[in-house]
């Protein structure tokens, strides 16, 4: 039987690629994601029900306001 530390059950996956969103387990093991698909006969340390969630796994959002300096300064451009 496959272990992780944690997983994200039955979330709805969004990877970047501009797939279709598809509902499916993460399993991750230490920092980093060990498999995504159905881990239905896996167990983990912690388990989190993510269903009816939006899980965007690997995706770092930088969003963060630091363009409000170019509305201050737009002579700038």
């Amino acid at each position: 039987m496959t272990s992780f530390d944690l997983i994200l059950r039955r979330g709805t996956i969004i990877d970047g690629t501009r797939s279709p969103r598809f509902i499916a387990d993460i399993g991750i093991r230490g920092d980093k994601i060990a498999s995504v698909g159905n881990l239905q006969g896996a167990n983990a340390d912690r388990i989190i029900e993510a269903s009816g969630r939006i899980v965007a796994p690997g995706f770092i959002d930088l969003h963060n306001h630091s363009d409000g300096w170019l509305l201050k300064h737009a002579n700038f451009l």
